[in-house]
């Protein structure tokens, strides 16, 4: 299923952010593919993958680990983040409810519609909510 195909909320077309610090994306996804948010190497893939797929460069081998809920077991998955020269990307994710959030954070621009469709891609995402964040609209860059 591509990005075209999956319902979407809270995507903010045309923002003005060319003079701003950057950009801040949050993906909720929903009916998620639950043997793919289990998985541990595969988040880490992503993990490893994206940040040059959408411009970035890595600046740590991506750090996931498996968490068990401690006392709500429902509540098990995984949770990874990687330092990006640019900032940070974060990925959680909840197998038995078919749910993971994640978070892009760039002071450089980068597609955020190609960010989402790798993610949807990744773990079969059938519903999306989205949000962008401009940051730092009053930040100085150097010219």
């Amino acid at each position: 299923m591509n990005q075209k195909n999956v319902p979407l909320v809270g995507k903010s077309p045309g923002m003005a952010i060319q003079n701003s610090y950057g950009l801040h994306l949050t993906l909720d996804g929903y009916g998620c593919d639950k043997s793919k948010l289990g998985n541990v190497a595969l988040v880490f893939k992503v993990l490893d993958k994206l940040p040059s797929a959408i411009g970035m460069r890595k600046i740590t081998t991506p750090y996931v680990i498996p968490y068990d809920g401690n006392n709500k077991p429902e509540d098990w998955g995984v949770s990874g983040f990687v330092m990006i020269a640019e900032s940070h990307i974060s990925i959680h994710t909840y197998p038995e409810k078919g749910y993971l959030t994640a978070d892009v954070y760039s002071c450089n621009h980068f597609d955020s519609d190609k960010t989402v469709d790798f993610l949807v891609k990744a773990f079969g995402v059938r519903e999306v909510e989205r949000n962008e964040v401009v940051r730092g609209r009053k930040f100085q860059r150097s010219r």
